[in-house]
């Protein structure tokens, strides 16, 4: 018995049913969980140091910022909605400030 399932189709079967609870959860919040929204960022340092013979060990003489801190690009809700963008949090909020 051969196994005719399109994988792909089954790939994209998934993706829809995981995009289509993804956004019911932004604009259905669960009204007894928390509602706080988070974000995650990273600024990045660039490290000089100096090798010591004596001591045969990296001692760091410099720290230079790279790049300013900036807003994420997705975020999260205390709830467990994860992968929100700014639009989706800000409704997935209102949704729940709505439902309160």
């Amino acid at each position: 018995m051969s196994d005719e399932t399109d994988p792909e189709a089954t790939l994209e079967q998934w993706k829809a049913e995981m995009q289509a609870e993804h956004e019911d959860a932004i604009r259905n919040p669960d009204p007894d969980e928390d509602h706080r929204i988070e974000g995650v960022a990273q600024v990045s340092y660039r490290y000089y140091y100096e090798y010591d013979a004596d001591a045969d060990e990296l001692e760091r003489t410099r720290t230079e910022q790279v790049d300013d801190l900036a807003d994420p690009e997705l975020l999260s809700c205390a709830c467990g909605v994860r992968g929100m963008t700014p639009e989706e949090a800000r409704a997935h909020a209102a949704a729940a400030r709505d439902r309160t």
